[in-house]
């Protein structure tokens, strides 16, 4: 997500409090929404930056929705206006046709006045946002678009994990995906120093469970995996330095450093990540966290590609499905090879 540089409000104490969502409709196939399932009528906007947005991306290449729902990729910089399509040509989404992500919200809603946040859905005829719900979008994609599913697509929410799935990605969610924005954004010392606790608590737990076990929940990947991974794959590269979460590097907490690593080798991660996009945003955007805007040189990204050996624990990465062909050719994100 990402309205402001900061990517939320400021709450009146000096803890960080995450915006709302302003336009959290859904696209349904049963009829219970203004937005039907329909192939080729919305664009997801995204940004390789954007751990929500990540998430979206992902569910999208597991399930195969490429041919059906088009990509838009903002840049890594944006301003107090929004997000921007600064990589494209004539700096304007080649579909579009906006240069800020914000003329799609305005055409949505005349005089929009809350966050500017993506993932985003957009109407391609009308150039309207239909849904900033991230939440509810990866859902959606995996329970509404099942029409268009690749053959071999995996079952991220199974209907016998999905309280499971729930109930550990609600502690994801509060300690460590938000709670390094928590950490970084904290205007407090006490604040701050509350928010690493909890961030390193949680994931002092989980690298427990994961020592167990080689995904969250079941034995094959499923939402609550992407929804941790998206925050782990930061770490390094942003929250450890920026946002100051650096009691650890990933990459010295060895069951959560192979997790990782183990599925950003997995077709559908590692392939839709952009380090130095990811570097280039938090730094360069935050300005009240970096006042010099200068982006760091490292760290190192090879050693993602080095073996994991959680294979050992069994699982089956896409339980009775299929790893997703590569990404079309114009959303290939620079290899670490």
């Amino acid at each position: 997500m990402g309205a402001s540089p900061s990517g939320a409000a400021q709450s009146g104490s000096d803890e960080f409090v995450r915006e709302p969502l302003g336009v959290q409709e859904r696209i349904t196939s049963d009829g219970s929404s203004p937005w039907p399932v329909e192939a080729d009528r919305y664009r997801l906007v995204a940004a390789r930056a954007c751990p929500w947005a990540n998430r979206a991306v992902i569910g999208r290449r597991l399930l195969g929705l490429e041919p059906v729902i088009s990509l838009g990729i903002a840049g890594p910089l944006h301003d107090e206006r929004s997000w921007r399509f600064h990589l494209d040509p004539d700096d304007k989404d080649p579909v579009l046709g906006i240069e800020y992500l914000r003329s799609a919200y305005e055409a949505a809603v005349p005089g929009y006045d809350k966050g500017v946040t993506v993932p985003a859905v957009v109407e391609v005829a009308s150039g309207k946002v239909v849904t900033n719900d991230y939440k509810a979008l990866e859902f959606d994609f995996a329970t509404q678009w099942t029409e268009f599913h690749r053959d071999g697509a995996p079952d991220l929410f199974p209907d016998k994990y999905r309280d499971e799935i729930e109930e550990v990605s609600e502690g994801v969610f509060h300690d460590i995906n938000n709670g390094v924005y928590k950490c970084g954004f904290a205007k407090g010392q006490a604040s701050y120093e509350k928010a690493y606790a909890a961030l390193f608590s949680r994931l002092d737990e989980l690298s427990e469970r994961l020592s167990r076990q080689r995904y969250l929940v079941g034995d094959a990947i499923t939402e609550a995996d992407v929804r941790l991974w998206v925050t782990l794959v930061r770490f390094d590269a942003a929250y450890h330095g920026h946002f100051k979460c650096n009691r650890q590097k990933l990459s010295e907490m060895p069951v959560l450093w192979a997790y990782a690593r183990d599925l950003f080798q997995t077709p559908g991660f590692g392939d839709t990540i952009d380090f130095e996009q990811i570097k280039q945003h938090y730094y360069g955007v935050h300005h009240e966290v970096n006042p010099t805007g200068i982006i760091p040189v490292g760290p190192d990204v090879s050693n993602w590609l080095t073996a994991h050996g959680r294979e050992e624990l069994g699982g089956r990465p896409f339980g009775d499905g299929t790893p997703p062909g590569p990404p079309p050719p114009t959303e290939r994100v620079p290899s670490l090879t």
